[in-house]
């Protein structure tokens, strides 16, 4: 803990990341040392929100998980740095809302192209909304490098979680425009200037209906990604319907109340890692702590 203390002496207040690249320290035990220091101050910026993870008892957890949290948007002093920890913590909120917004133009910029390039734009833009769900629709996006499922590659943070709902659209119309879309999603991976990943679903409002009964891991996580999402563009009119019927199911308070839940669940396993390093041994608690998806980015 000397060494911790003497550090934030020398540099001043860090986050986690910086910390963790100054002391090669592995990143459990950092995390462990900064939160049992007396004289660490740590402080947090951004949101915690729901997110569905069939690997936890009920699925609930909150997102950023426990060691994002600390390396991404945590913030750590002592108790004479508050000044300074303040300010570092703002500039810390305004590079993620920066992040987010430039990650948003992006998605945009790129529906929109995909709708101009399809054979019949305007049936395009009048049966279909594109929506935008996960980090970036929180402003809690980040560039942290981290491999693609698929292939392995490094990308650049937060995916952009896109969901394409049409009414009435043609089978050779989706055909095209799910087409379209994955020439996008293959670009922007390889492309050495956006190396960003597009994770997207198109269907239709008769399977939202259907997925809005809540019922299974895939419907709850399909119900939830609706609720958080934000508009892209093609039709507000479709969009607001979808909201509708989000809100008549229910649907905001159901998953309010797995948020209680999640943030409840968080607090115990965060006070239970800090007082038996080995219950990071145990599943739910290592789920926790760190996403499976996180586990080859930060171990």
């Amino acid at each position: 803990m000397k060494k911790l203390i003497h550090l934030l002496e020398v540099h001043g207040p860090l986050t986690g990341k910086e910390i963790h690249e100054k002391t090669a320290l592995n990143l459990f035990d950092l995390w462990e040392e900064c939160n049992q220091c007396a004289d660490i101050v740590t402080t947090t910026i951004g949101t915690k929100y729901l997110r569905l993870d069939k690997h936890v008892e009920g699925f609930a957890r909150l997102s950023p998980s426990i060691i994002r949290e600390f390396y991404n948007y945590t913030v750590l002093s002592l108790q004479e740095q508050s000044e300074e920890a303040r300010i570092k913590a703002e500039e810390l909120y305004q590079s993620i809302i920066r992040i987010s917004k430039n990650k948003l133009a992006l998605a945009k910029d790129i529906m929109e192209k995909i709708i101009a390039a399809q054979p019949d734009p305007q049936g395009i833009q009048e049966k279909t909304c594109f929506i935008i769900a996960g980090d970036v629709a929180y402003d809690m996006a980040h560039l942290e490098p981290r491999p693609e499922f698929s292939t392995g590659k490094l990308v650049n943070g937060s995916d952009l979680d896109i969901v394409i709902i049409h009414q009435g659209l043609s089978e050779e119309m989706i055909k095209e425009l799910d087409s379209t879309i994955y020439e996008w999603k293959f670009y922007l991976l390889k492309h050495p200037d956006y190396k960003e990943e597009i994770d997207y679903v198109i269907k239709d409002l008769a399977t939202v209906e259907r997925q809005l009964a809540f019922v299974g891991f895939e419907s709850m996580v399909a119900a939830k990604v609706l609720e958080e999402g934000q508009f892209l563009c093609g039709s507000q009119a479709l969009f607001a319907e979808v909201k509708k019927r989000l809100a008549e199911g229910g649907i905001p308070e159901v998953l309010e109340d797995l948020k209680a839940r999640a943030s409840q669940e968080r607090e115990e396993a965060r006070k239970r890692l800090l007082a038996c390093r080995d219950s990071i041994n145990d599943q739910e608690m290592r789920q926790l702590f760190y996403t499976t998806d996180e586990r080859e980015e930060f171990f």
